[in-house]
């Protein structure tokens, strides 16, 4: 099972890092079509979206911080990194971009800071 795991992970993990690189080589590869400027954006943040997730899926021992951490504080970095990216360069920059660049930012710093003192324990977890 660890290895159908392990695959689908690095399915994610390496079709988000190519989304991130190139969202118009991938929408030439699987649909063979060009991306607007919009849709490259979007792209992008899908690529991201979808790392955090093959991260989030990846196999780890029992004794390290819960993926979840791992798979949020990739995400949100990235995220933070590439919006402010879009402020900086003056593209697609909506009114609620810097907001939005604001919550990752505070969101990374909170998880990287989990990260560093050994993350939550999966006994600690809330059950609903």
């Amino acid at each position: 099972m660890n290895r159908i795991v392990l695959a689908a992970a690095t399915d994610l993990v390496l079709t988000g890092l190519l989304l991130i690189i190139s969202p118009e080589l991938f929408g030439w590869l699987i649909l063979n079509a060009e991306p607007s400027a919009a849709g490259r954006a979007l792209g992008h943040i899908a690529g991201v979206a979808m790392f955090g997730f093959g991260l989030a899926t990846w196999p780890t021992p029992p004794a390290a911080p819960t993926s979840g951490i791992r798979a949020l504080l990739s995400f949100n970095l990235l995220a933070t990194i590439y919006l402010s990216y879009l402020g900086v360069a003056g593209q697609l920059a909506g009114v609620l971009l810097w907001p939005a660049v604001a919550l990752h930012a505070a969101l990374t710093c909170f998880l990287g800071r989990a990260w560093i003192v050994g993350g939550v324990k999966r006994d600690e977890l809330p059950t609903t």
